[in-house]
């Protein structure tokens, strides 16, 4: 294999240890492929040629500045900080070196916040993206030119690939080895790196009952309880209103504004997370995983999957389906 591929990893202070060592780690073992066409060469560049201290304490060596970098970039990769506040560090001259490097690079990748910097460098204006859950609400109020969407664990858009939280990093890299080698180098990664395969973009960064804060009126919070644990009942908006003893437009609304979801919405969801774990952990036939889930046909819940996951049950199986 020839050395081809020169991918860049930005470190800087407070940079978080894992959104770094994450993707430098899954590029390593891809190098070790038979079947991987190129290698990787993986260099940390940082602000002044001094070690770096990471979010964990860990200091990190760099290899280059950010002026001796030059063009010669196929991936460039850009992780995440935050403050002691939990807002993303957003320095300005890193931003003005990601805005100059980015254009000769092949591909550009955010981990995690480093959506953030990509964003303020002007790399993402008129595109979609995610970043990690708890600050899509600050990436799409700074950047109303973004299309922020919090749940999928990366993102592709063009050349430019934006990476969920935390150890997202592992499969947005996954993602960028598959594109480069084929889905088989990639799955040999992961099996390497004993990690739960490889998941698709489109799965979610979580589930339904943790992207669903508490509701400030209980009786909402009681009756989502009561949602998830009867699934197959008849969970239409009129029937759930009558047992909150409310008019079908009073719970309507009283429920968009506790959940943030509309209840047609909030079971849909609901469902889905439930067919998703039958799909993981059991051989169960289509129909009767639908039927289980209150998803009623295969058509049902083959359309649920494409609204929520950009998939069918049938891939998502194929992906995701653990030894029982």
């Amino acid at each position: 294999m020839s050395v081809s591929q020169r991918v860049v990893i930005a470190v800087f202070p407070g940079v978080d240890l894992l959104d770094v060592t994450g993707p430098a780690e899954v590029f390593a073992m891809a190098n070790r492929e038979p079947a991987a066409r190129t290698r990787y060469k993986v260099i940390l560049a940082g602000p002044d040629g001094e070690p770096v201290r990471t979010s964990a304490g860990v200091r990190i060596c760099t290899d280059l500045t950010f002026a001796e970098v030059g063009a010669a970039v196929d991936t460039l990769l850009v992780p995440g900080a935050l403050d002691a506040q939990g807002v993303p560090v957003i320095d300005p001259e890193l931003v003005g070196w990601i805005a100059e490097t980015a254009p000769h690079a092949r591909r550009v990748a955010s981990v995690c916040v480093g959506a953030h910097l990509l964003a303020a460098a002007g790399l993402l204006t008129g595109r979609t993206a995610t970043t990690h859950w708890a600050t899509a609400d600050l990436l799409a109020a700074d950047h109303p030119d973004v299309t922020v969407d919090p749940d999928p664990i990366y993102v592709r858009s063009g050349n430019v690939w934006t990476g969920a939280g935390i150890s997202a990093c592992m499969d947005l890299a996954l993602a960028l080895v598959a594109e480069d080698h084929g889905e088989a180098v990639a799955l040999s990664v992961a099996r390497q790196l004993v990690m739960y395969l490889k998941r698709q973009g489109g799965q979610s960064q979580f589930s339904v009952p943790l992207w669903q804060a508490s509701a400030e009126r209980r009786d909402i919070d009681e009756l989502r309880a009561w949602i998830t644990a009867n699934l197959t009942e008849d969970l239409s908006a009129a029937a759930l209103a009558r047992r909150m003893s409310l008019s079908e437009r009073h719970f309507n609304r009283v429920f968009r504004q506790e959940t943030g979801a509309t209840p047609a919405g909030y079971v849909e969801a609901a469902r889905v997370e439930a067919a998703r774990r039958l799909l993981e952990s059991t051989d169960d036939p289509l129909d009767r995983v639908g039927a289980a889930c209150g998803l009623r046909s295969v058509e049902t819940l083959h359309r649920a999957f494409r609204r929520r996951l950009g998939t069918t049950p049938a891939a998502y199986r194929r992906r995701f389906r653990t030894a029982v």
